[in-house]
């Protein structure tokens, strides 16, 4: 009975809430990088989204204080993600199980490198979902991710005083 009690929470107040302008400034710089990289990909022709770029879009932009938004983790953990997918897929096939073990080796990986980045950690599972060339680790992987990361640069280092990001 003890166990089921922990699920109650420790009874602590929720987040202050961001103000209406912080919100809705956030949303519509995520909604622009978005749109930016689905117009890019309509031009030239290359695939640059994938969805889990809307994600690291909410933390980069809305939390980027937070470790999980720092260069080195969005960057290196989009292609730790899909490397570790399209090579679980290459040389284990797909299968229920080669799927799990992608996505366990991401964590793995990220966590051992210290650039964990959540939204990455389904990159395994597009793979797995669209099966796509290596190229995937260029096009749409590293390139949208350092998209992502070169806009906040500008737009976290015109709004805030103190410097973005906190480390690379």
């Amino acid at each position: 009975m003890k166990f089921f009690k922990k699920w109650r929470g420790q009874n602590e107040a929720l987040p202050e809430r961001a103000s209406l302008v912080s919100i809705l400034g956030n949303a519509i710089i995520a909604g622009i990088v978005i749109s930016s990289l689905f117009l890019l990909t309509e031009k030239l022709g290359a695939i640059l989204i994938m969805g889990t770029f809307a994600a690291s879009s909410l933390i980069v932009f809305s939390y980027p204080d937070s470790p999980f938004a720092q260069p080195r983790n969005v960057i290196f953990a989009h292609l730790l993600g899909s490397t570790i997918g399209l090579s679980c897929l290459t040389f284990l096939g797909s299968e229920w199980w080669s799927a799990g073990l992608a996505v366990a080796l991401t964590i793995v990986a990220m966590k051992t490198c210290r650039t964990v980045h959540p939204p990455a950690t389904s990159n395994p599972l597009v793979v797995f979902l669209i099966k796509p060339h290596w190229s995937f680790l260029l096009f749409p992987t590293l390139v949208g991710a350092v998209a992502i990361i070169i806009t906040a640069l500008f737009v976290h280092n015109l709004r805030r005083t103190e410097a973005w990001p906190k480390y690379w």
